[in-house]
């Protein structure tokens, strides 16, 4: 009787064993398979800095002039965003730079040795609600330490539908 346990514990770990067992799939086989094509990435932006601050490190000069700083204050990123990110092949990028407007990619990219390519793309067909695109403001500018300021920027509504972005190796 315990023999007979025994080659039954041992045939059900080998069938569950064979079961977990990882196979190798290739890229033709992979692009077949739902919900494997690609990452999408989507955020509601509020992002918020007290200050950006450029100093001047320069000593001082004869008539005075060298150092200093400016400080952008209250910044603020607000709105939504949603983007994709794919692996293109060799071709597949060079017609999306094609399309893009690129008429010598050779410039920046090897189109006899260049692989593949990673593109981060807003697709232009994303939907938002009215006054929902990306907002950025800065509340003050200000010179130094003085409390004074130039007085404000903001950017409303800027719409980053149909950019595309690539990254590879090189």
């Amino acid at each position: 009787m315990q023999i007979i346990k025994t080659a039954v514990a041992a045939a059900l770990a080998t069938l569950a064993l064979s079961a977990s067992a990882m196979t190798p799939i290739q890229d033709t086989e992979l692009s077949t398979v739902s919900g494997q094509d690609g990452v999408s990435i989507a955020a509601n932006l509020n992002i918020k800095m007290d200050s950006f601050v450029y100093t001047d490190t320069d000593a001082l000069d004869a008539n005075g002039m060298g150092g200093g700083s400016v400080s952008f204050n209250g910044i603020k990123v607000q709105g939504l965003i949603a983007a994709s990110i794919d692996i293109l092949s060799k071709n597949s990028f060079l017609a999306a730079a094609g399309a893009a407007g690129v008429t010598n990619p050779g410039t920046f990219y090897n189109p006899a040795s260049g692989g593949d390519v990673v593109q981060i793309a807003i697709p232009a067909d994303v939907q938002v609600a009215a006054g929902k695109l990306l907002n950025i403001s800065v509340d003050a500018i200000k010179m130094g330490n003085n409390a004074a300021s130039f007085g404000s920027v903001a950017m409303n509504q800027v719409d980053l539908r149909g950019t595309q972005v690539w990254i590879w190796a090189h």
